[in-house]
């Protein structure tokens, strides 16, 4: 059965349905009988965790011939950085841990990119590696390779099973390691011995469920929390800048409650967007690098830049994200909310809150309303009226962009599309690059808790496609839309035989221009001229998808657009829009300001 008939014929949604209520009786049932092997406990303990289903490739196969026979599915993909991604997004929408396999070597290798994305942008994902029999080790058998030092960089936790019996236990460890504090992805490596062994484990039966994530909400310090609130209180122009944090936490609805009480104005960066309903009067939009010319936050950069007080929230402070540390000034007083205390002041000496966001939040929220907050609404109409005033300079600037007819078609036109037949309940994903600037420049969180995925943990591209198929796999219902480029489109067009074939509707649109317009444009900005490792041959990504058995569609008239779009999101078919596009338009960034003429190289 494909997979999400398989989640539609679910009396309730997962994970709470009779169906996995059922397996994971079986699966306590199951751990304490003599008779299982390693692979029938480690899917026993799987299923008791609520994992429904395995991103995997056949191996290792004695795991997934006992994880099938217990009723988790196998969703086959075609190569591994893909399947890391779908676990990812799988994760970001649902916070639920994802879990993916791999054969050793060259298999498990490719997963290195996709988990150094997960990690640095916490989120959790279990990863299952085959390694070669114990008899063999340190004889090159084949495909053997060191994973303890492959994975070192980007895994918080690696271990191999060398104990039957522990095989529950070691499971229940993985997850801890990968869903509490800042969560972040893990290995668990698999001797394919090992499974095959009868496993009798000792002690009390293992009964939580520890699938989900955060799997612990620490509070941060009292002191911290009144400190923050006073100092927020008594501000002049504070304002707040939420990260990805605040959705990896759950904790969008504590954040509106923040923003009310204060009144204040909030910006988000590029994964914090959806964090906050952008249509709201207090909602300044997605700042990070965006605040350039016809950039959502443009018209509050000096707004933010005189900011007294600044409160950072599930964020990184990373490059992007505070463009390049020039956002703020450096002579605000900074509060910084985070779960890890190695990023609370690692680019900006700041009161210290570390804490579960949603924690930290609702306790700062609570102590907030124990100070006078006067001052705060006093000056609430007059800040509303700015943001709403800038709202509007913006809308006026970028209208002839949205409205263009022109040939190829610019961006901006097809976002503005878009963004008029989303709803609220939509998710959005992108690749890197330009991709990702159009997403997060171009389309409206219309409410709080909106998703939008973009890959800004490493900012890779070829995530589009894959985060658009784990993104539906987390919530069915949702109608998922993905923008990619053609160059980070090639990465992974081979997965849309994997939706095709496991019923995983998705919109992919190409923003189709035959080269790297990005890489081009960073080029032409820095060295006056490109390399040659720009361009590309024409390819026919319509015809790419009507291969694969997807829907294709080509768009070269702008006038073609609305009603593709409006056909394509209504199909419940895997879909995909190829838009020749313009290579010169460029995304708001704020380094591209008033240099338009040196981002065009003959």
């Amino acid at each position: 059965m494909k997979y999400i008939q398989y989640m539609n014929n679910a009396k309730e949604r997962f994970p709470a349905s009779r169906t996995v209520r059922r397996h994971q009786e079986h699966a306590a049932q199951g751990e304490k009988s003599m008779s299982q092997t390693v692979a029938e406990a480690i899917a026993s303990a799987l299923l008791r965790h609520g994992v429904g289903f395995i991103f995997a490739q056949s191996n290792p196969t004695a795991l997934m011939l006992a994880a099938e026979a217990a009723g988790i599915r196998q969703l086959l993909y075609r190569t591994e950085n893909a399947a890391g991604a779908m676990a990812d997004a799988y994760s970001r929408v649902s916070n639920r841990i994802g879990v993916v396999a791999a054969q050793n070597g060259p298999a498990a290798a490719l997963m290195v990119a996709p988990m150094a994305e997960a990690l640095k942008a916490s989120i959790p994902m279990l990863v299952l590696v085959q390694e070669v029999p114990a008899s063999q080790r340190d004889r090159n058998a084949f495909q053997e390779f060191d994973h303890f030092a492959l994975f070192a960089g980007v895994s918080k936790w690696t271990r191999r099973l060398d104990d039957p019996d522990r095989a529950a236990e070691y499971v229940d460890h993985a997850l801890m390691a990968a869903n509490s504090g800042r969560p972040g992805p893990v290995v668990l490596l698999l001797a394919k011995d090992m499974l095959l062994q009868p496993s009798s484990p000792l002690g009390a039966e293992r009964r939580q469920a520890l699938g989900g994530f955060p799997l612990d909400r620490s509070r941060p310090q009292s002191e911290s929390v009144e400190e923050a609130a006073s100092l927020i209180a008594g501000a002049e122009s504070p304002v707040v800048i939420a990260g990805g944090g605040v959705h990896v936490s759950r904790a969008v609805g504590e954040l509106a409650r923040l923003m009310e009480v204060g009144q204040l104005p909030m910006a988000t960066t590029n994964m914090g967007k959806g964090a906050v309903d952008e249509t709201g009067p207090l909602s300044l939009g997605v700042a990070a690098n965006l605040t350039g010319e016809n950039g959502p936050a443009g018209p509050y950069r000096d707004l933010i830049a005189k900011a007294d007080v600044v409160l950072f929230i599930g964020t990184r402070t990373n490059e992007n994200g505070t463009d390049a540390w020039t956002l703020t000034s450096p002579d605000a007083t900074y509060i910084h909310i985070d779960v890890d205390p190695l990023e609370v002041g690692r680019n900006y000496e700041a009161l210290r809150v570390v804490g579960d966001a949603r924690s930290a939040i609702a306790d700062l929220t609570a102590a907030l309303e124990r100070n006078d907050l006067g001052k705060r609404r006093q000056c609430a109409p007059q800040l509303k009226a700015r943001i709403s005033s800038g709202r509007e300079v913006r809308s006026q600037a970028i209208a002839s962009m949205c409205r263009s007819d022109a040939t190829p078609i610019m961006p901006q036109r097809m976002m503005a599309d878009l963004d008029r037949l989303l709803r609220p309940e939509d998710i959005v994903v992108a690749d890197a690059s330009y991709s990702s600037a159009w997403v997060l420049s171009y389309l409206t969180a219309r409410r709080t808790g909106q998703r939008f995925l973009t890959p800004r943990g490493l900012a890779g591209l070829g995530w589009g496609l894959p985060f658009a198929i784990g993104a539906k796999l987390a919530r069915p219902d949702a109608r998922v839309v993905s923008l990619v480029g053609d160059g980070g489109f090639a990465h992974v067009w081979a997965e849309l035989e994997m939706a095709v074939r496991e019923n995983i509707p998705v919109l992919v649109i190409v923003l189709n221009n035959s080269q790297l317009a990005m890489q081009k444009h960073g080029e032409a900005l820095g060295f006056g001229r490109t390399t040659t490792g720009i361009d590309f041959g024409p390819v026919d990504h319509a015809a790419v998808a009507r291969s694969a058995g997807a829907e294709g569609v080509r768009i070269e008239n702008p006038a073609q657009l609305a009603p593709a779009l409006e056909q394509a999101l209504a199909s419940g078919k895997v879909c995909v829009l190829d838009v020749i596009s313009s290579a010169e338009a460029f995304a708001p960034l704020r380094i591209f300001d008033a240099q338009a003429d040196k981002l065009v190289v003959a």
